[in-house]
């Protein structure tokens, strides 16, 4: 068994190394109309849209699948379902705080919309492009299938067939599916809420026939920095992929404020390209330059807004730029307050940026899976940086090939859709899972993929932790393969009390930087007790002070910084206390309401000392 699981790991690695992907990138950049707004929906528990009673699949023209919208000529004619506006839903968004009825509902629901067809010329194409549904997604299109799609948190497109878009009252149907399943990714335990629905953008692409699909475009990873900067000379280097075949095709670069204007010659469907920028202002924390990329095609101009930089690892450092990174961090889910929903607009990133630069904060962790595309491009622009993480969260069916690919092709369009964003510097395969020879040849794969995927950055994990007479040591099997050691501790929360953080003693097996991925304590506003009392900001307030001091006093010297555990209160089916949690998980610095906890304060003064230490240097 254990052979055969080698072998299939390997060849995965193999096609995922080689395997050509069909999502489109930078969709912002591109022609296209939104498709976002008013939907209509069906609640189907039994998937009756779907299946007939003898659980066979309705055939395609079946006036009885819900793909199909019922065509009522006669007094006699009769259907059993149809779409109405007294079942509205507003995409993108999520149907558990939309809809009350469907606050705890976990199942199938069809989604429609009418729209009509853009003007387009007969050398365009059309495609239907979703930034996220959760989980599963049944896209028809006027009672064709286009495809299906699993996965709640990355983007996914399908080709529209020319025959098949109407000039008037074209009939989009995605029948979604959020049920739990253990051979699913992530699986059926979560601390998080599952929300369900079309929680991110859709939009009609109008593309040409031949069009630059995805891209790479970054400073090259090798870039020794002060000899860049001496000799004010910086090589940039990727590639670029179309979406078809050609010959003696070209593509243009420009860059106009670097004074970059390059052609390359295409033969195939992708070309690596390279080519040299003097003058480059490097991306930072303190200096979130973008630069306007044209990527120029047959006439047709995409244009990205990319940052240069350079994040590595040299021995127990963490640098960006050749300089010492300190991270001052804090994770987030995608839920936005007060409304708890579905964070997904630009405006909602904003928002919880907005915290976390009060925080004095410069580094994120979107946890646990990949944050909608706003928050990624405003990390960008304000010069916070990114944690990008797939759900490979806790214990997972690690011996199933199939539950390997469904993981991979999750990163794969993680690492696709941000791979040219300077402020995400870490993908990360998973958060806390449990030691075994199955899980470290499951989550090995998965460090070698992304290394082979995108060189440019680093990768990491949550590592496991072992406690042992009183010396907390990391060597965790995977930690061999990650660029950095990242561990989640909650020393004063679980199993002890905060002044055990003034006995601790702190080892790894990795001579790597060392950095505090997850800690923290639950606390409700408003509950003011000794500081001994659970569930009280006193007791948030002390465990923060004394973690800080051990951060400060009892730490390895390759300490490179936290991202405690977490920004905001969020929903959560797990967390049942009735007088402190009612279903959230109290481990916010801020509640759901927007007031700010006294321990959000503790840890903004111990980022202030930071941010002062490190001064302008990058």
């Amino acid at each position: 068994m254990r052979i055969k699981l080698t072998i299939l790991l390997y060849l995965s690695t193999i096609c995922f190394a080689t395997a050509q992907e069909n999502l489109i990138i930078n969709t912002d950049g591109r022609k296209s109309i939104s498709l976002n707004g008013t939907w209509h929906y069906i609640v189907d528990p039994y998937e009756t849209g779907a299946y007939d009673y003898r659980l066979k699949e309705k055939k395609e023209n079946d006036p009885g699948a819900y793909w199909n919208v019922p065509a009522l000529k006669k007094k006699s004619d009769w259907t059993e379902h149809g779409y109405s506006d007294q079942y509205s839903i507003q995409v993108p968004g999520d149907w558990n705080s939309q809809v009350e009825a469907l606050k705890y509902y976990e199942g199938t629901v069809w989604y429609r919309k009418s729209f009509d067809k853009p003007e387009m010329n007969t050398a365009e194409e059309a495609y239907i492009y979703f930034g996220a549904v959760n989980y599963k997604a049944t896209v028809y299109l006027n009672g064709k299938k286009l495809g299906i799609h699993k996965g709640g948190f990355t983007p996914f497109n399908f080709k529209v067939p020319t025959e098949l878009l109407k000039n008037t009252n074209n009939n989009l149907v995605v029948m979604i599916d959020n049920k739990r399943f253990v051979d699913e990714i992530p699986t059926t335990n979560t601390d998080w809420w599952n929300y369900g629905g079309i929680t991110r953008d859709v939009k009609l692409l109008i593309l040409p026939k031949q069009f630059i699909q995805q891209y790479h475009i970054q400073l090259d990873e090798k870039t020794d920095v002060s000899a860049a900067k001496k000799s004010n000379n910086w090589q940039i280097k990727g590639w670029l992929k179309l979406n078809e075949s050609v010959a003696n095709g070209k593509i243009r670069i420009e860059i106009p404020e670097l004074k970059v204007n390059k052609e390359f010659k295409v033969n195939g469907d992708s070309v690596a390209i390279a080519f040299n920028a003097r003058n480059l202002s490097l991306w930072s924390t303190k200096n979130p330059k973008l630069y306007n990329v044209h990527l120029k095609n047959q006439n047709a101009d995409l244009i990205d807004k990319i940052g240069f930089r350079i994040i590595k690892v040299d021995g127990e450092r963490l640098l960006l730029n050749g300089k010492d990174l300190f991270l001052r961090g804090i994770c987030l889910h995608e839920e936005v307050i007060p409304e708890v929903r579905r964070a997904h607009s630009m405006k909602d990133a904003l928002k919880l940026f907005g915290y976390v630069k009060e925080l004095h904060g410069n580094m994120v962790r979107l946890s646990h899976y990949p944050h909608n595309e706003n928050m990624v491009r405003a990390a960008d622009s304000l010069g916070i940086l990114v944690w990008d993480e797939i759900p490979v969260y806790w214990t997972i069916d690690f011996g199933n090939p199939e539950v390997l690919k469904k993981a991979q092709q999750q990163l794969k369009e993680m690492i696709a859709r941000d791979r040219n964003r300077a402020s995400v510097f870490i993908w990360s395969v998973g958060n806390e899972t449990p030691v075994s020879e199955k899980r470290n040849l499951f989550m090995s794969t998965l460090v070698k993929n992304v290394k082979a995927l995108d060189p440019s950055r680093l990768v990491s994990a949550a590592l496991e932790v072992r406690y042992n007479s009183g010396v907390n040591y990391v060597d965790d099997p995977l930690g061999e393969y990650t660029d950095i050691v990242s561990l989640n501790e909650y020393l004063g929360w679980y199993g002890s009390t905060p002044d055990g953080c003034k006995t601790a003693e702190w080892g790894s097996k990795y001579k790597k930087p060392f950095f505090i991925s997850e800690t923290g304590a639950e606390a409700k506003t408003g509950f003011n007790d000794s500081k001994e009392s659970r569930f009280s900001e006193e007791y948030q307030e002390w465990f923060y002070k004394e973690q800080i001091d051990m951060f400060k006093n009892r730490f390895p010297k390759n300490y490179v910084g936290v991202s405690p555990w977490i920004l905001v209160d969020f929903k959560s089916p797990k967390r049942n206390n009735p007088e402190y949690q009612n279903g959230f998980n109290r481990k916010g610095l801020i509640d759901e309401y927007g007031n700010k906890k006294k321990a959000f304060f503790i840890l903004q003064e111990y980022y202030k000392e930071q941010e002062l230490k490190e001064g302008n240097q990058y």
